[in-house]
């Protein structure tokens, strides 16, 4: 991404970070692109090192009395966001849309879930554990805060992303610096300023810029913990990094999450739901479907079905009216999607829809079904994060569990079938953090999420993952004894 020394006019105002409560321009700024037209239209502050320190010694500085503000005025602090961010969600949704190019349902769902996040988060409790309590000595475990916490958001869902970690680091009485990806600074630089005044100084610190600011952000010293989602191989990066000072770490990461597809399905109806599951936000969702195993007896007619509802979805810039999709969000992620495109073609395998990214601007790529790859093939076993998918025929029930499972990926996956018993029970044997029957995507902020093998350390949502900003105290009070006679 270009550095920039000036600032792109545009619609949207002009975007500083938020640090200790007030507006901070940066020494340097740096373009941001709409995907859909690759037309810049804002600029967006390039946080740098001082800058840094500066958030971090607001967020220090703000941690004592936020610790100590009890907890009925934090959940308050919660509901007082996601007023915030319903009050806005009109030009939230608007600037969304600019900067990510997802349509405008989606871009709403990424706002008003974050403060449905936030108001669910409000409702959890930090544990009081007394495990002693006798004429001699009362000890109890108690659960306290961290101290400043980095939060590091992907592109894909800026603002649910953001606001998952931000809503429990915040009740559980740290302080926060939070940083959106380079790719989609915007509407979280935005949010940061509209809430300057709603939350006091310093409590939630907001940062944007290049490639630098996350390593920086990652190692130094005033950061307690680092909250991140994104890729497995940043995700190793952050936990290497924050290793020298042992900072607490919580990563949400990739997933190659497989669907089984049972012979007891409705084929029609099934066909959809298995589509938005894969595709919404043309693929980038890391709980998207990105392997699709289909009974064989039902192969043919599914795929077909697939097809055919693939040609009625609208691909297109967000702006037009009736666009049900939109492009990828940035060039790396768009190269990447075309590479695993063409090595399919090299390998010679059978394309049932898409396969050329769409002319005209914009990183568009249209819906591309590959028709029953080998398991071993790239398209399988790699995450495209796009709008590829791979149908893949099964026989047995077994195989089928066997193959979802040989991926080092742990994080999602889903069973289509009639009989609710026995979906559960494989859900029991798929290895993953989070499996759904005749469902996708579905989180509760009072559910645990968590990646399994290389998909992630730690928890989000729940009490479990507000658990994960805290750590454990525990208290003897020995209590006084008659002297002896």
């Amino acid at each position: 991404m270009t550095t920039e020394n000036h600032t792109v006019s545009d619609m949207f105002g002009h975007f500083t970070m938020t640090i200790g409560g007030r507006a901070v321009a940066g020494e340097q700024r740096y373009e941001v692109l709409n995907p859909a037209t690759e037309q810049v239209f804002a600029t967006a502050p390039d946080c740098a090192q001082a800058e840094l320190d500066q958030a971090v010694a607001a967020a220090r500085s703000a941690f004592p009395v936020w610790r100590d503000t009890p907890i009925a005025a934090r959940r308050l602090a919660l509901h007082a966001i996601a007023d915030t961010l319903q009050a806005n969600l009109e030009g939230l949704t608007r600037l969304l849309i600019a900067e990510h190019g997802k349509p405008a349902d989606v871009a709403t769902v990424d706002i008003m879930g974050a403060a449905l996040w936030c108001r669910g988060t409000s409702q959890l409790d930090l544990p009081v554990q007394v495990f002693e309590d006798t004429e001699i000595r009362r000890g109890e475990t108690r659960r306290v805060p961290l101290g400043v916490v980095g939060a590091i958001a992907a592109w894909n869902y800026p603002v649910l992303l953001g606001m998952i970690k931000v809503a429990p680091a915040l009740l559980a009485g740290n302080t926060v610096v939070l940083k959106p990806s380079p790719f989609t600074p915007l509407t979280t630089l935005k949010i940061g300023e509209l809430l300057r005044g709603v939350l006091p100084d310093g409590v939630l610190n907001v940062i944007s810029g290049g490639d630098a600011l996350g390593p920086w952000l990652t190692a130094h010293p005033g950061i307690d913990k680092v909250t991140f989602t994104g890729s497995t191989q940043t995700g190793r990066k952050v936990a290497a990094s924050g290793a020298a000072t042992l900072k607490r770490i919580t990563l949400e990461l990739g997933g190659n999450d497989a669907a089984i597809v049972l012979p007891d399905v409705d084929v029609e109806e099934v066909a959809q739901k298995l589509f938005w599951a894969a595709f919404r936000n043309s693929g980038q969702v890391c709980l998207a479907i990105k392997r699709l195993y289909i009974h064989k007896d039902i192969y043919e007619p599914l795929k077909a079905a697939l097809v055919a509802y693939a040609k009625t979805v609208k691909m297109g810039d967000a702006s037009e009216q009736g666009t049900q999709l939109g492009p990828l969000q940035n060039l790396p992620q768009y190269q990447l999607v075309l590479s695993l495109i063409q090595d399919a073609k090299e390998q010679g395998y059978t394309f049932l829809t898409g396969g050329e990214a769409l002319e005209g601007p914009g990183y568009f790529i249209p819906v591309t079904l590959i028709d029953n790859p080998p398991e071993d093939s790239r398209i399988v076993q790699e995450e495209q994060f796009g709008p590829v998918l791979p149908l893949l025929r099964f026989d047995t029930i077994d195989e089928a569990i066997s193959r979802a499972n040989a991926t080092e990926y742990g994080l999602g996956a889903t069973v289509w079938s009639s009989d609710l018993h026995q979906a559960a029970r494989l859900c029991e044997r798929l290895e993953a953090g989070n499996c759904w029957v005749n469902e996708a995507h579905y989180l509760s902020p009072f559910g645990a999420f968590s990646g399994h093998k290389q998909s992630g350390l730690g928890v989000e949502g729940s009490v479990e993952g507000l658990l994960e900003f805290t750590n454990a105290k525990t208290i003897f009070v020995k209590k006084a004894q008659p002297v002896p006679a």
